[in-house]
């Protein structure tokens, strides 16, 4: 028998927003939620949410306009006039009360949520978690990165649909950040993929982002579950009071789900053998280099607490595809492999990648494209010289750097170690860099690009999809 959806009254989402209905009907159904008046679909409720750039409270005249079933505005604007079908929810804060409503919607879904926090993989993490959980429940994710105080309200709204999980990811960029999502979206399941030194811009160091993480503990007790990365001490230096289950994952310390015998394919993938409580099998996946391993680690430890039979898993995992770049693998019409990890860049995820590339043992020439990686503060650099170095330890041939001062050190410090000046390039915007790297590359040459997401180094892999190379 199937289940009716989620349903919220306007005089419901008033009370559980801490607002006042302030026009239209009680009973009138609220149906989805749009923040956007751009994207706003006819009978959606807008929230006029204030954000850095915009306030959404400019914007209310036009959605209601576009057929809007009402708005959710704060008590400093004036309630807008409405229709006769439309309702206005008047509140003390519209983001809280986007909050609010998404936690009402969480909890009566009646939905397990598995909550994955980390400083590096944690969307890969989400990924292939929702793909093993979806070969017995029906499983929800959410989209992309939406996974701050704004994008995941939105996904828990998508909870109506009543699915038996719920599979989201948490990010921050300061402390309580964490707190307060593991307070809206009350996970059943958490997970802590690592800690890195990401958004130093915003702490002092790493510890103080390692204690920030740790937030994903809290709000918990006997009944809930932490899948947690034994090969990182900062995270287990922070989990031994947790109330709940946990449950280790490690390619390297003794765990829970322990990875052996592992085997880097380079390019072509990773195997190994896993135990997984005393039980044992046999993985492979397409997803590359150690990281992804520990990524799917960590999804195999959440699809044994909800009794995902391994034989099942082992099968899924050698089905998995990356997400759009981060770390697609092709190789162009004129043999030029490209490692296409161009969404995002951080110091952990780089020296990941490019020990991968520099792994990988059929390539005739290694190439690397780095961005300049952001919000790094004032240790910004040092990480950037420190990356430079591993270039060299993992021997990259040729290296374009893109940005501005922190990638060009990055060159630097790669020429100091080692490499010779001729094979470095420094270009400042990654149209260029798509430029040059297209003249340079040869068949037989492996590509990696990689770097922030607003160096927008997917330019150069467009730009290489159609390239000849220099052969």
């Amino acid at each position: 028998m199937s289940v009716p959806p989620v349903s919220v009254v306007a005089a419901e989402a008033a009370t559980v927003c801490g607002g006042r209905l302030a026009a239209g009907r009680a009973k009138q159904p609220i149906g989805r939620v749009s923040i956007d008046s751009r994207t706003l679909r006819r009978g959606e409720l807008f929230i006029a949410i204030r954000g850095a750039r915009f306030d959404g409270h400019d914007f209310v005249a036009a959605a209601l306009a576009a057929g809007a079933m009402g708005a959710i505005v704060d008590a400093a604007h004036r309630a807008p006039a409405v229709g006769a079908d439309q309702v206005v929810i008047v509140v003390d804060d519209t983001t809280r009360a986007l909050q609010r409503i998404a936690s009402h919607v969480r909890r009566q879904s009646g939905a397990r949520v598995v909550a994955i926090t980390g400083s590096v993989g944690k969307t890969t993490t989400k990924d292939v978690t929702a793909a093993l959980l979806a070969m017995r429940y029906r499983t929800f994710r959410n989209e992309g990165n939406l996974n701050n105080h704004i994008g995941l309200p939105l996904s828990l709204l998508e909870l109506t649909s009543r699915p038996d999980v719920a599979v989201v990811e948490l990010g921050m960029s300061a402390p309580g950040e964490i707190r307060r999502l593991v307070e809206i979206s009350e996970p059943n399941v958490r997970v802590w993929t690592n800690v890195g030194p990401a958004h130093l811009e915003f702490f002092d160091s790493v510890d103080a982002i390692a204690d920030a993480k740790a937030e994903i503990c809290e709000q918990a007790d006997a009944s809930t579950e932490l899948v947690a990365n034994a090969d990182d001490a900062r995270v287990m230096a922070r989990i031994g009071g947790f109330p709940g289950h946990t449950i280790t994952f490690g390619l390297d310390q003794p765990a829970h789900v322990q990875a052996t015998d592992i085997e880097d394919g380079g390019l072509r993938g990773m195997r190994a053998n896993v135990d997984v409580g005393g039980r044992r099998a046999s993985i492979e996946t397409p997803l590359i280099g150690r990281g992804n391993l520990a990524n799917v680690l960590a999804a195999i430890a959440v699809a044994d607490a909800f009794a995902v039979p391994l034989a099942d898993v082992t099968e899924r995992v050698r089905t998995l595809t990356p997400a759009a770049h981060r770390g697609e693998v092709f190789t162009n019409w004129s043999g030029v492999t490209v490692v296409d990890d161009a969404y995002n860049s951080s110091p952990l995820a780089l020296e990941r990648a490019l020990q991968t590339l520099g792994a990988e043992p059929r390539a005739v020439r290694r190439v690397a494209v780095l961005g300049e990686m952001f919000e790094l503060g004032e240790a910004s650099e040092t990480l950037h010289r420190a990356a430079g170095r591993v270039v060299v330890e993992c021997g990259i041939a040729r290296l374009v750097t893109v940005g501005g001062a922190a990638a060009r050190a990055l060159g630097e410090a790669a020429i100091e170690a080692g490499l010779p000046p001729t094979a470095v390039t420094h270009t400042a915007t990654s149209d260029e860099a798509g430029h040059l790297v297209a003249t340079l590359v040869a068949p037989g040459d492996v590509v990696l690009v990689k770097g922030s997401r607003g160096v927008r180094l997917e330019r150069v892999v467009e730009r290489l999809k159609g390239s000849r190379g220099a052969g």
